[in-house]
């Protein structure tokens, strides 16, 4: 019985510490080629759907960029406010099945994102198969 409520109570605190580690939040992205922090993204749940938008530019120099490159809906508008990343769904502890877009390249890409610890999120876009792409390093904004 004492072993019973042992193995009961773990995963009872296991349960609550891992609900605790939860991709919905603020990210700031990090640039892969540059290293540099770009923006914030605010990452949240809609419709049982994972989505992204840009809330905050880091540099002062484009603040006010427009997505010129996008295609469709997307194009032209202001990169602030951009729903970058749409449609993932939970998969075991990773985030797939959706797209993130590149407001620079105006290209959006397959999207696969995966907690990293509490504070990092890995995220990686790609075209076709998930060894062909790009991944980024995202840190959490307290």
């Amino acid at each position: 019985m004492k072993k019973y409520f042992l193995t009961v109570l773990f995963v009872a605190i296991a349960g609550i510490f891992s609900a605790g580690a939860q991709v919905t939040g603020k990210w700031k992205t990090i640039d892969d080629e540059t290293g540099e922090a770009k923006s914030i993204v605010e990452i949240y749940e809609k419709d049982g759907k994972v989505y992204g938008k840009v809330v905050e530019i880091l540099n002062p120099a484009k603040k006010d960029a427009k997505c010129t490159k996008c295609k469709g809906e997307d194009k032209d508008k202001p990169i602030l406010g951009l729903v970058i990343i749409k449609g993932l769904e939970k998969d075991g502890d990773e985030y797939t099945d959706g797209d993130i877009l590149d407001p620079n390249k105006g290209k959006t890409y397959s999207c696969t994102i995966k907690l990293d610890g509490e504070d990092k999120l890995d995220v990686r876009g790609y075209l076709g198969f998930s060894f062909i792409g790009r991944s980024q390093t995202w840190h959490r904004v307290k």
